[in-house]
C-alpha cells in the first residue's frame, strides 16, 4: 500500500470525527425526532470506522503486539463511557448495565470474533496457527477475570442478591486490574515473542515468527501521521460515547416495544462497541495473522473486564442504587461452556474452519438466550 493511498483514506478519516462532533453538539439537546436519530446512527457508524481506521494507524506506527492492546483499550474507553452514562440515566435496570455489557462482550470476544477469525482463516489457508503459550496465558486471565468479577458475586454472602460489598467490590477492582496490568507486562515486555504472528508448515505446526518488515504492505505512518491519527482517534472515541449515548434511549425503547428482556441492552452495546474490533481481526485472519485476531479477541475481553470494573467501581462514588454483577444461572452455564471450548481451541496452537464453527453457534446461542431466557 503506498503513501499516498494512505493518505487518501485519511482525508475521509479526518472529515468524519470533525463531523461526528459537530452533529454531537447540534444534536445535544434536540434529538427525538426520526428524521435526526437517523442522521446520528449514520454518523455513529462513520465515528466507529474512523476509530477503527486510527487505531490501525497508531498500531502499525507502535508495531504489534501494541498495536492490538491499543484498539483494545480504545474499544473499553467507549464501552466504560457508554455504561456510566446509561447507569446516569437513573432507570429501574441500570444496576444490571455493567454485568449484561461486560458479559456479552466477554461472549462476543470469545465466541464471536475468535470463531469467526478461525472460520475465515481456516477456509483462506486451511490450517490456521498461532503461540498456544501466549494464547494460553491470554485466556488464562480472562477466565480468572471473569470468575472473579461476574461469577463469585452470585454467591457471596456479605451483600443481598447478586452484589459485593463495597470491600469485596475494591477488593475485586483492584485485582482486576492489578491482574490486567500483569498481562500486560508479559505481554509487551517479559514475552513479547509469544504474541507476535507466527509461520507454520503444511501441517500447520508453528515454525517461527512472521518477518513484520517484510510483509508487503505499507511502510509505518511518519510519525507526524501517528500523531494526527491518535487525536483524531480521541476524537472519535468521544464521538462515539456521546452519539450512543443520544440513541440509547430509542434503544431501550426498541428492545422494550419487542418484548425482549431488558440484557438485551447490553448486548447490543456490546456489539456496536466491539465493531472495531471486528473488523481489525477479521482482517488479520483473512492474512493469516490469526494470532493478531487472537490479541485482540482476547486482550478486549482482558480490558472489557479489567478496566471496566474498576472504572465502574470508582464511579460508584457518586452514582447512586446497586451494582449487580454476579451472572443467572443461565449465563453462569453459558460461560463454563465457553470456557471449556476455549481451552480445546488454543491448547495445540493450530486449528481448522470447525473449531470456528462451534464458537459461532456458541454466540448464536448466547444471542438466542438473551432474547429468550
Amino acid at each position: 500500500m503506498s503513501a499516498p493511498a494512505v493518505r487518501g483514506r485519511l482525508q475521509w478519516s479526518v472529515v468524519v470525527p470533525i463531523l461526528a462532533m459537530v452533529v454531537l453538539a447540534l444534536a445535544w439537546f434536540r434529538h427525538e425526532h426520526w428524521s435526526i436519530l437517523a442522521v446520528v446512527a449514520a454518523v455513529l457508524v462513520g465515528a466507529v470506522l474512523s476509530a477503527v481506521h486510527h487505531a490501525e494507524v497508531v498500531a502499525h506506527k507502535v508495531g504489534e503486539p501494541f498495536g492490538s492492546l491499543i484498539l483494545a483499550v480504545a474499544v473499553t474507553v467507549i464501552e466504560v463511557g457508554l455504561i456510566v452514562m446509561l447507569m446516569t440515566s437513573g432507570g429501574d435496570n441500570t444496576s444490571t448495565y455493567a454485568r449484561d455489557t461486560v458479559f456479552a462482550a466477554v461472549m462476543v470476544t470469545l465466541n464471536g470474533i475468535v470463531g469467526l477469525s478461525l472460520m475465515v482463516g481456516a477456509i483462506k489457508h486451511g490450517l490456521v496457527s498461532f503461540n498456544a503459550a501466549g494464547t494460553g496465558s491470554a485466556v488464562a486471565t480472562v477466565i480468572a477475570l471473569a470468575g472473579l468479577t461476574l461469577v463469585l458475586p452470585s454467591f457471596t454472602t456479605s451483600a443481598q442478591g447478586a452484589q459485593y460489598s463495597p470491600s469485596q467490590l475494591a477488593f475485586a477492582a483492584v485485582a482486576s486490574l492489578a491482574l490486567y496490568v500483569a498481562f500486560l507486562f508479559t505481554q509487551t515486555v517479559r514475552h513479547r515473542d509469544f504474541f507476535l504472528p507466527v509461520t507454520s508448515d503444511e501441517h500447520g505446526r508453528m515454525t517461527g515468527l512472521v518477518d513484520l518488515d517484510e510483509d508487503g504492505h505499507a511502510d509505518p505512518p511518519t510519525r507526524g501521521e501517528a500523531m494526527l491519527s491518535l487525536g483524531l482517534l480521541l476524537v472519535s472515541l468521544v464521538s462515539v460515547v456521546g452519539l450512543a449515548k443520544l440513541l440509547s434511549p430509542t434503544i431501550e425503547s426498541t428492545v422494550a416495544s419487542l418484548g425482549f428482556p431488558y440484557a438485551v441492552v447490553g448486548v447490543v452495546i456490546a456489539l456496536l462497541v466491539l465493531a472495531p474490533e471486528s473488523i481489525a481481526a477479521v482482517r488479520n485472519a483473512s492474512r493469516d495473522r490469526v494470532q493478531t485476531s487472537l490479541n485482540l479477541a482476547y486482550g478486549s475481553a482482558m480490558a472489557s473486564i479489567g478496566l471496566t470494573i474498576p472504572a465502574i467501581a470508582v464511579a460508584m462514588i457518586w452514582l447512586d442504587g446497586p451494582l449487580v454483577l454476579g451472572l443467572e444461572p443461565t449465563q453462569i452455564v453459558l460461560l463454563v461452556i465457553t470456557v471449556f471450548v476455549t481451552g480445546l481451541t488454543v491448547v495445540q496452537g493450530r486449528v481448522y474452519a470447525l473449531q470456528g464453527f462451534v464458537h459461532l453457534v456458541l454466540l448464536a446461542s448466547f444471542l438466542f438466550l438473551s432474547m429468550q431466557p
